[in-house]
């Protein structure tokens, strides 16, 4: 059972409307983790860290090291998403990147 703010709700419920793009607002989501016209620290910093992985995604993508849609990330091996040094970068496969425990 999850409790929510209007009330308790079966978990299959929760998950059902969790998928239900139309009842789920992104633009919402958007603007709370990277906050509007005038964001947080923390908005700032999940700002600062989007603008680095996009950066260095798209230069691996000129490189040929990556193309779009392969299933495959940028790694960072110290798990500093700002540290964009070379010797800092590899790229790795979606799966076992994404389960990889970054937070040293």
């Amino acid at each position: 059972m999850c409790i929510y703010k209007y009330g308790v709700r079966s978990f299959s419920q929760y998950l059902s409307d969790a998928a239900d793009p139309k009842t789920r607002n992104y633009r919402a989501e958007r603007l709370k983790f990277y906050g509007g016209s005038t964001p947080t620290a923390n908005q700032l910093k999940n700002r600062s860290k989007k603008v680095s992985r996009t950066v260095i995604r798209n230069r691996a993508n000129r490189q040929g090291r990556t193309k779009i849609g392969d299933g495959k990330d940028i790694d960072h091996k110290d798990g500093n998403a700002l540290n964009n040094a070379a010797a800092n970068l590899r790229v790795m496969d979606r799966s076992r990147n994404r389960g990889r425990n970054n937070n040293k």
